[in-house]
């Protein structure tokens, strides 16, 4: 399948590399927006399992590997940032899926350019409510003395070797998924790949989220969604589906639970993940997938 790369200029000079897969020529696009925040892309496999109906763009935040950029991160400018790619793609809208954090700054987007969306689909996030208390008791769970107390030895450590920078990661990662084996596998996979991690980026989209968080913004972002919008959950994550519900009944949405599996889905359960992944984008991309706030104007 076509694969196509660039490198594009935002206002502020930065520069951010993007990758697309299949008919660029084909609209609208996919655009997938992964998690972190500070990490680098991820998506690469989800994106292929899509690629044929749509072109999928993915593209690498400002200060992650191959977008390198120093300054504060605020939710504003990664906004602003997506706008800006979307026009350099001459993309007047596009079906955004997110994960995770990226399914916030999906969220956050809608709420500042609506016309622009033509689809959302929220996977494993945002996450509204007192959810981050169920999301401790978890891992928690899922951890024995040993590691807890060695994750909590590495956290606090000023300066960490690249081993222990994976160990980490690994830590933190492996309580994501549902099996505690194949998941223990993934986290140390993906802590070896997702690298360099952007703390900086981390702390303070962590420290703006908490000062403002989405849920004080949910009856505007209602109002804003475009008509097609679903959520997909993991019934193994973590943090708690419940929040997930709370967040499909405040913006009167549909969420799909996918049994057997947790923060990422298409790692424990591939073929249903892919399953969904089509159907949306494949009813996104067609006639009805853009007629915009056909069924939500005003809320």
């Amino acid at each position: 399948m076509e694969m196509t790369r660039g490198l594009a200029t935002m206002t502020d000079r930065a520069r951010i590399r993007w990758t697309a897969l299949g008919d660029t020529a084909r609209r609208p696009p996919v655009v997938m927006l992964h998690g972190g925040p500070g990490l680098p892309d991820y998506l690469g496999d989800v994106a292929a399992t899509v690629a044929d109906l749509a072109p999928v763009y993915r593209y690498g935040r400002r200060g992650t590997a191959g977008s390198p950029w120093q300054g504060r991160h605020t939710f504003a400018r990664h906004v602003d940032d997506l706008a800006e790619l979307l026009d350099a793609w001459d993309a007047p809208s596009a079906l955004l899926v997110g994960h995770s954090y990226g399914a916030a700054l999906a969220a956050r987007f809608c709420l500042a350019h609506p016309d622009r969306v033509g689809a959302l689909l929220l996977m494993c996030g945002p996450f509204v409510g007192e959810w981050r208390t169920g999301d401790r008791a978890a891992r928690e769970r899922r951890m024995s003395p040993a590691q807890r107390e060695r994750l909590l030895e590495l956290q606090r450590s000023a300066h960490r070797t690249n081993d222990q920078e994976t160990e980490l990661l690994t830590l933190s990662w492996f309580t994501d998924h549902a099996d505690p084996v194949r998941g223990r596998h993934w986290a140390e996979q993906g802590a070896r790949q997702r690298r360099p991690v952007n703390w900086a980026m981390n702390r303070e989209l962590g420290e703006e989220g908490r000062a403002d968080p989405l849920d004080h913004h949910l009856d505007e972002l209602r109002g804003s969604l475009p008509a097609r919008v679903e959520i997909l959950g993991g019934a193994e994550d973590p943090r708690p589906l419940s929040a997930l519900r709370s967040l499909a009944l405040r913006l009167d949405v549909p969420l799909t639970r996918i049994d057997g599996a947790g923060h990422e889905p298409w790692l424990e359960q591939p073929d249903v993940t892919r399953a969904h992944l089509r159907r949306f984008v494949r009813g996104a991309a067609g006639p009805s997938g853009s007629d915009r706030h056909a069924s939500r104007t005003g809320g």
